[in-house]
């Protein structure tokens, strides 16, 4: 009764323009057709581990109905509400006040809303063994590692100082995302993991962490300590809010942190991110072309076509294409300039 899961929701996913948009973002669509958008199905992944009532939602105002829809079991005091968008770090230490207001000897679990998992047994065995660890060694933050299948260059790494077996190893640096060459080279070496933005900690690790790296953060929040978990609590942080650097956990925390750990895990993880891991998980037709509604393709290969209900299209003589067709808007683009998607967005 004392773990609790963190599910950040706040963002609008605009690498995945136009099926993703600010009135109903990425982790609220069933993107890859499995029955279950992308929260419903984080929800029911930590169930078997953290008990209905200790899960937390943090998202944008404008999403608390869409949570409550799709999440009904959540209660309505646990879906805390951003008044504005300030990264991940103001967004964990906000769930962690609630948290304390609560249970104040809890360990938590903190995940983005939108990842895609496809061997939920063997991911609900590390994080229940990475709880456990966090619960037996209360210094201890632990993030999650992806033994990497490939040389991506679209996550960011975490090295260890030897190969790990299946042992928790503490951290010895966390790494950018990489250009190919080094991405080879992280690869090839096999003590480097993809980093997969999910964290395992006591109430009492991450409150130290936060007060020694962000003390700034804590002082804002320690400001209306004693609101959180009352009726008063989403006036403050309305106030409090925008008075929060704009700043990562990775940045604010791990990357100073001196009691990081993490596990090697392959459960079949996947951040869907963007239009080319959309590819990737898809279904090709014989020209490995991910083709989804209304369309006929010609001599078009290693393409996406992703049509809307109701409307039809011809797609002919493309290679490594995206064609995306959603709410009246229209992306053509090579699917190799799919990171300028966000750029474009902001410039429409």
């Amino acid at each position: 009764m004392s773990r609790y899961c963190v599910i950040m929701a706040g963002g609008i996913g605009s690498r995945f323009w136009p099926l993703s948009k600010n009135n109903y973002p990425k982790q609220f669509l069933d993107i890859l057709g499995t029955g279950k958008s992308f929260i419903r199905a984080t929800y029911e992944r930590f169930l078997p581990l953290v008990p209905p009532e200790n899960f937390i939602v943090v998202t944008n105002a404008a999403y608390k109905d869409l949570v409550l829809q799709q999440l009904p079991e959540i209660k309505k005091g646990n879906v805390l509400c951003e008044p504005m968008r300030r990264n991940t770090a103001p967004c964990i230490a906000y769930a962690v006040y609630h948290i304390l207001s609560q249970c104040p000897e809890a360990s938590i679990a903190v995940t983005p809303a939108d990842h895609l998992v496809t061997n939920e047994v063997e991911f609900q065995r590390i994080i229940g063994r990475g709880l456990d660890f966090v619960e037996q060694h209360r210094d201890a933050l632990m993030t999650i590692g992806i033994r990497p299948s490939r040389p991506e260059t679209g996550y960011g790494y975490i090295e260890v100082a030897t190969k790990p077996g299946d042992d928790i190893v503490p951290v010895a640096s966390f790494k950018e995302k990489p250009n190919l060459e080094t991405a080879k080279q992280f690869l090839a070496a096999g003590n480097f993991f993809w980093n997969s933005g999910i964290f395992l900690w006591s109430t009492d690790a991450i409150m130290d962490a936060f007060r020694q790296y962000l003390p700034d953060l804590v002082r804002l929040f320690d400001e209306g300590k004693d609101k959180f978990g009352t009726s008063q609590e989403q006036a403050f942080i309305n106030t409090q809010f925008e008075r929060c650097e704009n700043i990562s956990i990775d940045y604010g925390v791990m990357e100073r942190s001196q009691s990081r750990y993490t596990v090697a895990a392959d459960f079949g993880w996947s951040d869907i991110g963007t239009w080319g891991s959309l590819y990737t998980h898809a279904t090709h037709d014989e020209a490995q072309n991910a083709v989804s509604g209304h369309a006929v393709v010609v001599d078009t290969r290693d393409s996406v076509v992703n049509i809307e209900d109701g409307y039809e299209a011809i797609v002919q003589g493309l290679d490594h294409c995206l064609v995306a067709l959603r709410d009246h808007s229209l992306l053509v683009c090579r699917l190799d300039d799919e990171q300028q998607i966000k750029h474009w967005v902001e410039k429409l």
